[in-house]
C-alpha cells in the first residue's frame, strides 16, 4: 500500500516532527480544517458553530464526514506546510480561517475548493476579484471588523475620557496593517490623541506588548482586529487583567477573560455560515457560484468587573448600548 508522509505539529509550534502513516481509502469526504492560532477554548466555540452550520447542511461529523485539524499554534509561517499537506491529502474541502491561512491556501491549490474566513476585505487583500462571484475554488465569509478600528478607539476614549495618548497593538506583517495604522492614526489626530504602535506577529510576543506598555505614557490600548489576536482572545483579555491596562479588542472571549471591552462582529455566526458553504459545496456546488458572505452584526460588550478594578466608572449612555454586560 501506497505510504505518505505527514507533518504534525506538536507543543507551541516550535518543533515539527515527521510522522509516516500509512494511507487509507477514505470511506466518506474529508474536510481539511487549518488555522493560525491553537486549539483552545475560543476556537471550540467557534468548531461548535461550525459543526452547527455543517448539520444543517446535511453533514455530521463522523457520520458523513472526517474533519482533519490543523493548528500552526502561531507559527503563521507554517501555514504554507499545513496547507499542502491538505492539498496532498487530496481533501474535498479546505476550511481556511484567518487572512493568513486563506492566502497560504490559495497559494497553495487553484483546483481544491476553498472556504475562507477573513478579517479584512477579500478582494481589497487579493482573496477574490469579485464577492458577488468569487474566483475560481475560493469563497468564503468576511466580517467588517478591520472597517470597526476608529468606532472601538471612540468608545475607548468615552469609557477612559483621562486618556490622552492610546496604544494600538497590531501585527506588522499583517495584510491590512499599513492601512490599519495610517487610519487610526488620522483618527486619534481627529480627536487629539496621541498614538503608539506596538507590535506583535504572534501570541508569544503578547506578553511583551504589554510590558511595553507599562514604559509608554499611554493611558489606554486599542488592539487591532486581526487573526492573530483573534485566535487568543482569552489570553489577551488575562494579560489585560494582569498588567491593569485599560483595553478594547474585537471579539468578546477578550472581555470574557478580563478585558475592559470589546466590539466586533459575532465570530460564531461567521463559522455558522462557513459550515453551511462547506456543505453545500460537498453537495456539488462550486465556490465560484457561492458569493463571499459579510457579516455585519457588531456587538459590544463590556467587562463591569474589569472596569472597577481600573477605577473607571462606565458612561451610562455606553452601558445602554451595550449588547453583554459581565458584572
Amino acid at each position: 500500500m501506497q505510504r505518505r508522509e505527514f507533518i504534525i505539529l506538536f507543543g507551541g509550534g516550535a518543533a515539527a516532527w515527521p510522522l509516516v502513516v500509512r494511507a487509507q481509502q477514505p470511506t466518506m469526504p474529508v474536510i481539511g480544517w487549518v488555522a493560525g492560532g491553537s486549539h483552545n477554548n475560543t476556537y471550540e466555540r467557534y468548531l461548535a458553530s461550525f459543526r452547527q452550520g455543517l448539520s444543517e447542511a446535511g453533514f455530521v461529523e463522523g457520520r458523513d464526514v472526517t474533519i482533519e485539524y490543523y493548528w500552526a499554534q502561531g507559527q503563521y509561517d507554517h501555514l504554507s506546510w499545513l496547507v499542502a499537506g491538505l492539498v496532498e491529502r487530496e481533501v474535498a474541502v479546505i476550511v481556511a480561517l484567518g487572512n493568513v491561512a486563506a492566502r497560504a491556501a490559495k497559494l497553495a491549490t487553484s483546483t481544491t475548493p476553498i472556504v475562507f474566513g477573513s478579517s479584512s476585505d477579500p478582494v481589497r487583500i487579493g482573496l477574490v476579484s469579485n464577492l458577488s462571484r468569487p474566483d475560481t475554488n475560493l469563497t468564503g465569509v468576511s466580517v467588517v471588523d478591520a472597517e470597526l478600528e476608529s468606532k472601538k478607539l471612540e468608545l475607548l476614549k468615552e469609557v477612559v475620557p483621562r486618556a490622552t495618548t492610546i496604544a494600538f497593538v497590531v501585527n506588522p506583517d499583517g495584510a491590512m496593517t499599513e492601512i490599519r495604522v495610517r487610519d487610526m492614526r488620522a483618527a486619534a489626530r481627529a480627536r487629539g490623541l496621541g498614538l503608539h504602535v506596538l507590535n506583535a506577529r504572534t501570541k508569544y510576543d503578547l506578553d511583551a506588548a504589554f510590558a511595553k506598555f507599562g514604559e509608554l505614557a499611554a493611558g489606554a490600548m486599542t488592539i487591532a482586529s486581526e487573526s492573530v489576536f483573534t485566535d487568543e482572545g482569552e489570553i489577551l483579555g488575562q494579560l489585560a487583567k494582569r498588567y491593569n491596562v485599560p483595553a478594547i479588542a474585537a471579539h468578546r472571549e477578550f472581555t470574557e477573560a478580563g478585558g475592559l471591552m470589546s466590539y466586533g462582529t459575532n465570530l460564531s455566526d461567521a463559522n455558522h455560515q462557513i459550515g453551511i458553504y462547506v456543505g453545500r459545496i460537498l453537495r456539488g456546488q462550486k465556490p465560484a457560484d457561492l458569493p463571499v458572505q459579510k457579516v455585519t452584526t457588531v456587538e459590544l460588550v463590556l467587562n463591569l468587573a474589569s472596569a472597577k478594578a481600573l477605577g473607571l466608572a462606565v458612561p451610562q449612555p455606553i452601558l445602554g448600548r451595550a449588547n453583554a454586560v459581565i458584572e
